[in-house]
């Protein structure tokens, strides 16, 4: 009887595997394997961790054909994303969550509500966490949750490209209503275009009431579902576990109607949620994987930081051979501490991987360089060359009566081919986490009776973000307004050119108040405008007529030195108080 060929197995070597998986691969026995193994003089155990090029050798050796993977990094990032959404080894996965909302109104205890019912329904391992996230097993269903980040963090790593969440769950303390942070949070939620769930914890406590909850976030156009609203709202007390339960289903429901999907077979590609420098084990980063599956001995690499996996650790701390998609994981063997955002992806060897991070950071750096900021100046030429039609802003001011007034004004603004979109507004100082918002979202901060803080500062200058700061509402209207058509005149920037912070006041006779200070940024020089400080609001604004050094007047002085500083027409100094002395600078209109 005559005999067909004989087919060859396939199999797909997309990294290191072990051995007991390459043999389920080629369809042969383990101890097979492990003879072609010592017939090429290797000493393996089934569970040793083979490397790609000793891999491909024992494939042939054992009479398989080798598959080339896909190989990730030499094609195009949107042809891969088509690939990813319609490959057909596409497989469920975990929802990752992330929880928000304003500080004391209850996240921590939430989470570790959470925690305690996955360890009541026997889920192996305390509920100690030794990374930045949780994985829940409830009633059959995996649930990542990211314990991170403030929402400077999280919208961080929206700037940089990276939506981790695919879905946020807002906690609002039903005894307190909603607060600052409450809106901040929202604020970032929808410039994220993630789904939300609000969770109104204490309800047990005294004072609770849930429908004033309802009327506050009705106000910011959340509306709850029994409202006739779009927003899942859950009653919860984390302290007694009561609502629990039903956020976790409502959470599943939510994350289903999603189809969250991934391929597991490709090579890992993920974000670093948070990553340290732990000085018995080195570079230590917690990656989220989000395709693929990663494995012990990969060569990866994340921002300018290359290596090869040394070990993988869980949750609870247990070492893994290997992570699927939404698993989030502790990873060592890199050679240096990744950036919170930064993308971690597998390479063929390290070479290669070392290949990758040079080109990306190099791109990074350009990017950085070359990133169009969003500004006032540059609207009408954007406007004209049809690059944009939404001008986007984030308001502060100095009181609540100020921000309704600017709201109200703002978003009345007709303008031909704009629409003012206000993304966030807020009480108090321009902080690090509006200029984060405004560069993941594209948009100009206004600033109204306040000022941004150094931090703050600093960060726009990264990001390329514009601060404007006024004093008067009809300044901005008009700026705005002149910049859509084209007629924004030049403007005087006024520059930090120093910081001085009061140690002592001295009353002298014929000059009045003396203020004893320390220069901590910059120089303050003679002559040059100065704004006082108070508690983060401006309390006069003027000219510095004195400065001395000891008893000798001095020209400046510089950061790190002593002096005594005195304002024309003030004489109301406290210790305490902060002079920050400015210099103008002319800045054109971009045509």
């Amino acid at each position: 009887m005559r005999r067909g060929p004989v087919v060859q197995p396939k199999v797909l070597i997309d990294g290191p595997m072990t051995v007991k998986e390459l043999a389920s691969r080629a369809g042969v026995p383990m101890a097979a394997a492990v003879k072609s193994l010592i017939g090429m003089g290797i000493m393996a155990t089934v569970n040793q961790t083979l490397d790609v090029d000793i891999a491909r050798r024992l494939a042939a050796e054992l009479g398989a054909t080798v598959e080339e993977p896909v190989k990730t990094g030499e094609e195009h990032p949107e042809r891969l994303a088509v690939q990813e959404k319609t490959s057909k080894f596409l497989r469920g996965r975990a929802p990752v969550v992330t929880v928000m909302g304003h500080v004391d109104h209850g996240k921590t205890t939430l989470l570790d509500a959470i925690r305690k019912s996955n360890v009541a329904a026997h889920e192996a391992g305390g509920i100690t966490q030794h990374i930045g996230a949780s994985v829940v097993n409830w009633q059959g269903h995996r649930i990542v949750f990211i314990d991170t980040p403030g929402h400077e963090a999280f919208t961080a790593m929206r700037a940089r490209g990276a939506q981790v969440t695919d879905l946020v769950v807002l906690v609002v303390a039903a005894d307190d209503g909603v607060k600052p942070q409450t809106l901040e949070a929202i604020s970032h939620i929808r410039a994220a275009g993630v789904p939300m769930i609000v969770a109104v914890n204490k309800i047990d406590r005294p004072g609770a009431d849930p429908d004033r909850v309802k009327r506050q976030l009705s106000e910011q156009a959340v509306t709850a579902e029994d409202w006739g609203g779009d927003t899942v709202f859950v009653n919860v007390s984390a302290l007694k576990g009561t609502g629990v339960d039903t956020l976790l289903e409502m959470i599943i429901l939510i994350s289903e109607m999603q189809d969250l999907k991934a391929n597991p077979l490709r090579p890992a590609r993920g974000t670093v949620v948070e990553s340290k420098l732990d000085r018995g084990r080195g570079p230590v980063a917690t990656v989220l994987i989000q395709t693929g599956t990663l494995r012990v001995g990969d060569a990866v690499y994340a921002g300018a930081s290359v290596g090869r996996v040394r070990a993988l650790f869980d949750h609870l701390g247990q070492r893994l051979d290997q992570a699927g998609p939404s698993m989030p994981v502790e990873v060592l063997g890199l050679s240096e501490v990744p950036i919170a955002g930064d993308p971690f992806e597998v390479a063929e060897d390290e070479k290669s991987a070392r290949e990758k991070a040079v080109q990306a950071f190099s791109e990074r750096r350009g990017d950085q360089a070359a990133r169009p900021s969003v500004s006032l100046e540059d609207l009408y030429s954007k406007l004209k060359a049809g690059e944009t039609k939404d001008l986007n802003l984030v308001v502060k001011a100095d009181v609540q009566g100020s921000l309704e007034a600017l709201r109200s004004t703002l978003g009345n603004l007709s303008l031909p081919e704009v629409r003012v979109s206000i993304l966030h507004t807020g009480v108090g100082p321009i902080t690090q986490d509006d200029v984060m918002l405004a560069s993941a979202s594209d948009a100009i901060v206004i600033g109204f009776g306040v000022r941004p803080d150094p931090n703050a500062r600093r960060v726009a200058q990264r990001e390329r973000v514009d601060i404007r700061t006024y004093q008067i509402i009809y300044e901005i209207v008009d700026d705005i307004t002149a910049a859509a058509k084209g007629m924004l005149a030049p403007k005087m920037e006024r520059v930090l050119a120093g910081k001085a912070h009061v140690r002592a006041v001295f009353q002298v006779p014929r000059q009045g108040s003396i203020a004893g200070c320390y220069v901590t940024e910059g120089k303050i020089v003679r002559n040059s405008e100065v704004k006082v400080v108070r508690d983060g609001k401006t309390l006069y604004e003027g000219r510095v007529d004195s400065l001395k050094r000891f008893k000798d007047d001095a020209r400046e002085v510089a950061a790190g030195f002593e002096c005594g500083v005195g304002v024309d027409g003030f004489n109301d100094f406290a210790e305490g108080d902060v002079i920050e002395a400015y210099i103008m600078q002319k800045v054109e209109r971009e045509a």
